[in-house]
């Protein structure tokens, strides 16, 4: 991205924390990082195992959206301070993709959760919730991907319609 594709409002604060990003973890693209991308990575590694372990759907249940900065607040991460404050100058171009794919993930998981437990406490075909399973997944993965592109760049998020199709 150049300066140019910057609104002129927002360049000087992208411009400060692209410098101050430089050799970490976070991207001075776009001012983001993938490690808030494992906060997915969790819950969809969890619905995985509800196939074989149905019972797993309570340990899903917990799971809760978090937006980056509490995900940051929350984490290990080295430079989770400096990932916090870099979001507040990530450039609109990226920032509105990159929040529109974190609710699609959110509603898609939220909604997933609901589905199984609601399934599997109906005593549904153990079949069935494996296909639901393996349709949430696909569809978290597709989204983690459209969202790690962002991060390292893009400015498109998924379609509704794309999302749909992958649940199928």
């Amino acid at each position: 991205m150049t300066d140019s594709d910057i609104p002129p409002e927002e360049r000087a604060g992208f411009e400060e924390f692209a410098a101050k990003v430089d050799g970490t973890n976070i991207s001075s693209q776009t001012l983001l990082a993938t490690d808030y991308l494992n906060h997915f990575n969790e819950i969809v590694m969890l619905l995985d195992m509800v196939p074989d372990m149905p019972d797993m759907i309570e340990e899903c249940k917990f799971w809760q959206p978090k937006s980056y900065p509490e995900h940051f607040a929350d984490s290990s991460f080295k430079d989770k301070l400096l990932a916090i404050e870099a979001y507040e100058r990530v450039p609109t171009k990226f920032r509105r993709p990159f929040e529109e794919t974190l609710n699609q993930l959110n509603t898609l998981i939220l909604g997933g959760v609901n589905k199984l437990e609601e399934e599997i406490v109906a005593g549904a075909d153990p079949g069935l919730v494996t296909e639901h399973v393996k349709a949430i997944s696909r569809a978290a993965q597709a989204l983690m991907d459209c969202a790690n592109a962002i991060i390292h760049g893009s400015d498109r998020a998924m379609a509704q319609l794309e999302i749909d199709g992958l649940l199928g």
